[in-house]
């Protein structure tokens, strides 16, 4: 595995919550900050600035990885057992930061544990996934492994997510998973206006969504809190159109889909059991992708 930074610890004295994102349940973050550096901008950064967690961007991208998360889980799951429909990790960080091996180790004992006590586990990542996670004696087969996914260009990855790992070696690890029986899904968000990358944007989402077309689900949602996004002219009707053809694509090929709330023009209700059904709607193994052009 590529080496990052020196990775830094610090302690805490809670680890799980009850998330309020739109289709989640209960949430870890074992890790402070993210070098992957994201400028769309980066959610997690700004409410991590706004309340004194760090003071820089440039000490945000040095993460702090919770060297006690493995015994508050001790503690905590007994606590939350009964509450608890499935864990996602993560919201405000990366479970599989690229170059940090310590943070993937520890991401799998995590999920180990969790698994060892019947929680099932919801993962994201603009890292890499580990081929360990195939072991089925080690972790359950109801986990759902995801990546984040917005354009195949690299100029673009250079200036959004410049710490990230390469998306065609994204992609690659997460067919690995597919291929292995395991369940898959791609996020893709924030999905950038054709002004902040190049070619044309319904191209470009029309090419990811081939490259992608063996995962059990996609959630795509438009991009907040950047303004050259949202002046973009006709962004609302842009998005319509992207979410349009991303439905048509997923029923086109049996996957499972969800757009994220504010992206259509008519909205969608709040959904928010994405992750809550253990039913696999296709098995891509032997089925050739329905390609829409």
């Amino acid at each position: 595995m590529d080496k990052g930074g020196k990775i830094a610890y610090i302690t805490r004295s809670s680890l799980l919550y009850k998330s309020k994102v739109e289709y989640a349940d209960f949430c870890i973050n074992h890790v402070e900050g993210c070098a992957h550096g994201c400028n769309f901008p980066c959610y997690a950064f700004n409410m991590a600035k706004r309340f004194g967690k760090v003071k820089t961007y440039e000490e945000w991208l040095k993460p702090k990885l919770v060297k006690n998360a493995l015994e508050l889980l001790d503690k905590e799951i007994p606590k939350y057992r009964n509450e608890i429909n499935f864990v996602h990790l993560c919201f405000t960080t990366d479970p599989f930061m690229y170059t940090y091996p310590e943070i993937a180790d520890m991401t799998l004992k995590i999920i180990n544990k969790l698994n060892s006590n019947g929680i099932k586990c919801t993962i994201l990542t603009k890292g890499i996934y580990p081929k360990e996670l195939v072991d089925s004696k080690k972790y359950s087969l109801d986990n759902e492994y995801g990546i984040t996914l917005v354009s195949l260009d690299n100029d673009f990855k250079k200036k959004f997510e410049p710490g990230s790992a390469p998306y065609l070696r994204r992609i690659k690890a997460l067919r690995k998973l597919h291929d292995a029986g395991l369940k898959t899904w791609v996020s893709m968000e924030p999905y950038p206006t054709p002004n902040l990358t190049k070619g044309n944007g319904i191209v470009n989402l029309l090419n990811i969504l081939n490259e992608i077309s063996f995962v059990d689900n996609i959630i795509f949602g438009k991009l907040n809190y950047n303004c050259n996004s949202t002046n973009f002219p006709k962004s609302e009707e842009f998005y319509d159109t992207c979410a349009k053809i991303v439905e048509k694509f997923c029923k086109l090929n049996s996957i499972k889909y969800h757009i994220k709330y504010g992206t259509k023009k008519v909205d969608n209700v709040l959904t928010v059991n994405v992750f809550k059904e253990n039913i696999s709607l296709c098995s891509f193994q032997t089925l050739e992708p329905k390609i829409i052009v």
